[in-house]
C-alpha cells in the first residue's frame, strides 16, 4: 500500500531520484551495504569504517551539504533544507532504495541542534548550528548517571557559577559515541536550592578540555559501544547555557522528544530488511518448515508492517498540517518490545549454534547473538518502556498518575 500524499510530494520524489542518480558517486554503493541491519557486529563497524575513508564517500557528503541534505530538516535560516517530515520521509526512503548513506551529523543534528533551534538565542543559533553542519561538532549525550536509572530529574552533577562560566563536575554513563565526540550535552544541577525540576540546566562543553576522561564500558557481548564519563571542574562559558540557567527539564524534554520520535516514519525500512535476513537464515537452517519458527516469523513481519503503516498515519496527518500527540512514546515502546522479541527468534532459530560464541574469529559474538543481546538497550534508553507506557496512560489515554510513596 503506498500513501497518495499529492502531487507536490510526488513531484519532490521524482525530482530527488533523478538528483540522486545524477549526483551520487558510481562506486559508492557498491563499497558497502550502507541500509543493512544491525546484525554484522564488529564485522559491520570495520566494514563501514573503511567505505567511510573511500573518497567516494567525502565526494557524496560535500554534494549532500551542498544541496542542504545534511540536517534536512532544519529550517532554511539556520542552513538546513527547510524539509518538513513528509520530504524527510521521502528523502529517506529514496536513499534507502538507491542503497547509499544518508549521512547525518548523529546527536548533533538530531537531538542538540532542534533543541538549540527551540530554545537558543540568536548568538547560540549563529555560533553553534554551523558548527554541527559542518561537522566540526561532534556530539555525546550527558544525560545518564550511574545512581538514577530514569530519574533524569535527579541528577547529581552540578554545575556552579563562577563569573560568566559555568563549572561542571559529576559523572555521567551509558554514554554512546565519547570516543568520536568532541562536544557533550550535559545536564547538570545549578541551583540545588529548589524543586529538582527547576534547578537544571543544559550546558554544552567542550568535551577534549581539563577536567573530562572517559572510560569504555564493556557490555555482555563482549563489546565496549558505551563509556562513562568523569567530568571534574570543566569550565563553558555561560554562553553555553541553552535556554538560559534553570530551564534545562524543558530544554532536554525537546531533545528526547527528538529523540523517541524521530524515526516513526521510517523505521520500518531497516527491520524490514532485518526480517528478511532472517528470513533466510531459517531457510538456511532447515528451520524454515518448523510450524512454531513460521509462526514465530509471520507474528514478526506483522510487526513490521504496523510500523510500517503506523509511519504512513503520521506522514498523514503532517501532509494534513496537524502534529501528532503521543505518536512518538508509541512508536519508540513499539520497536524497542519488537526488537528484543526478535533477537530472542533469532536465537531460537540458531538453536545450539546461538548458545556458543564464535571461536577464534576475533569478534566476541556473532551477528544474531549482538542482536539478542543488544536490542534489549532499546528498550531502556530514550526513557524506559515503563516510562514510556506512563507517558501513554497519562497523556494519550487520560488514566491518573501512579501514586507515589512517600517514606
Amino acid at each position: 500500500m503506498d500513501l497518495d500524499l499529492g502531487p507536490e510530494i510526488a513531484e519532490y520524489r521524482a525530482e530527488l531520484r533523478a538528483w540522486i542518480a545524477a549526483e551520487a558517486p558510481p562506486t559508492l554503493a557498491s563499497l558497502f551495504d550502507w541500509n543493512a541491519p544491525q546484525t554484522a557486529g564488529g564485522r559491520r563497524g570495520e566494514a563501514m569504517a573503511a567505505a567511510m575513508a573511500d573518497p567516494a564517500y567525502a565526494e557524496w557528503e560535500a554534494k549532500l551539504v551542498e544541496k542542504k541534505l545534511i540536517c534536512a530538516q532544519w529550517p532554511e535560516e539556520y542552513g538546513g533544507g527547510g524539509l518538513d517530515a513528509v520530504r524527510v520521509a521521502v528523502l529517506n526512503e529514496e536513499f534507502h532504495r538507491a542503497g547509499l548513506p544518508r549521512i547525518a551529523r548523529g546527536m548533533g543534528e538530531w537531538l542538540v541542534g532542534p533543541s538549540i533551534i527551540v530554545h537558543g538565542t540568536p548568538e547560540q543559533k549563529a555560533h553553534f548550528l554551523p558548527r554541527i553542519i559542518s561537522g566540526e561538532d561532534r556530539y555525546c549525550q550527558g544525560f545518564s548517571e550511574p545512581n538514577h536509572g530514569s530519574d533524569l530529574a535527579a541528577v547529581d552533577t552540578r554545575g556552579v557559577v563562577e563569573g560568566d562560566e559555568v563549572v561542571v563536575s559529576g559523572q555521567k554513563v551509558w554514554t554512546s559515541g565519547a570516543a568520536h565526540a568532541n562536544r557533550m550535552f550535559v545536564l547538570c544541577r545549578t541551583n540545588p536550592d529548589v524543586p529538582k525540576h527547576a534547578g537544571l540546566s543544559y550546558v554544552l562543553i567542550d568535551f577534549t578540555a581539563p577536567g573530562v576522561s572517559y572510560r569504555p564500558i564493556k557490555q555482555m557481548s563482549g563489546a565496549a559501544e558505551f563509556a562513562e564519563d568523569f567530568l571534574d571542574g570543566v569550565r563553558a562559558p555561560l554562553f553555553n547555557v541553552i535556554g538560559g540557567l534553570g530551564n534545562g527539564w524543558k530544554v532536554a524534554m525537546t531533545t528526547l522528544g527528538n529523540e523517541r520520535g524521530g524515526r516513526a516514519t521510517t523505521a520500518h525500512l531497516g527491520y524490514e530488511r532485518e526480517f528478511w535476513e532472517l528470513a533466510e537464515t531459517a531457510r538456511k537452517r532447515g528451520r524454515d518448515t518448523d510450524p512454531l519458527i513460521r509462526q514465530q516469523l509471520a507474528w514478526a513481519y506483522t510487526q513490521v508492517e504496523i510500523m510500517r503503516f503506523a509511519g504512513l498515519r503520521t506522514l498523514a496527518q503532517v501532509a494534513a498540517g496537524k502534529q501528532p500527540g503521543p505518536e512518538a512514546s508509541v512508536a519508540k515502546l513499539f520497536w524497542s518490545e519488537y526488537h528484543k522479541k526478535l533477537g530472542e527468534i533469532a536465537i531460537a532459530i540458531e538453536g545450539s549454534d546461538g548458545l556458543l560464541r564464535p571461536d577464534g574469529d576475533g569478534y566476541p559474538v556473532t551477528g544474531w547473538q549482538s542482536v539478542f543481546l543488544s536490542s534489549r538497550a532499546g528498550t531502556i534508553y530514550s526513557g524506559t518502556s515503563e516510562i514510556q507506557r506512563n507517558i501513554i496512560g497519562e497523556r494519550a489515554l487520560g488514566l491518573p498518575k501512579e501514586p507515589r510513596v512517600h517514606g
